[in-house]
């Protein structure tokens, strides 16, 4: 894994990795990007009938039952995105992400997911290779821990799984 570039600005940034870091309590910011907030109603032949509320409940819940805390977080804006990863560098472990179209188009993004230092698990509910070409070319995945595509709104409750048993708290199947 590579170094974490975080910008530094006064000495409450530094106490706010140091408390990050030094705290046995795991923390996911569940980001979630454009027309994300339309699920439910949004082609539900394709992405299903949850709400995108209902979908942040079901992985706030799941996740609580194993001692950590999501904070999940919307926004059909690029610029407002990149802030919430920035300031997940200062309090989250890890981010569980679903860029909607920008997955597709913005580099912005990819720089940000690069410097913030945070792993990262991108989630995309409908299976973009199967869909039009411009959908499988996607420029955020190569700078993430990983993708899952495909599996419907379980694919964020894999993502945090995936977490959990990185950080050895979800058994294993050994």
């Amino acid at each position: 894994m590579g170094q974490c570039h975080i910008p530094i600005q006064n000495s409450r940034d530094v106490a706010k990795i140091e408390s990050v870091y030094m705290t046995d309590l795991k923390k996911i910011l569940l980001l979630n990007g454009p027309n994300l907030n339309l699920l439910g109603t949004r082609e539900p032949d394709i992405y299903g009938t949850m709400t995108l509320q209902q979908i942040e409940n079901s992985v706030i819940s799941f996740a609580k039952g194993y001692g950590v805390e999501v904070r999940a977080e919307q926004s059909n804006y690029e610029g407002v995105l990149i802030e919430l990863l920035q300031q997940a560098a200062l309090w989250a472990n890890a981010v569980v992400f679903n860029p909607g179209g920008y997955g597709h188009t913005s580099i912005a993004l990819r720089d940000t997911i690069v410097a913030i230092g945070l792993p990262v698990i991108e989630v995309h509910i409908s299976n973009i290779h199967a869909r039009e070409p411009f959908r499988q070319q996607l420029l955020l995945t190569p700078v993430c821990q990983g993708q899952i595509t495909g599996l419907g709104w379980q694919g964020y409750l894999l993502a945090v799984e995936y977490f959990l048993r990185l950080w050895k708290i979800f058994p294993s199947r050994t």
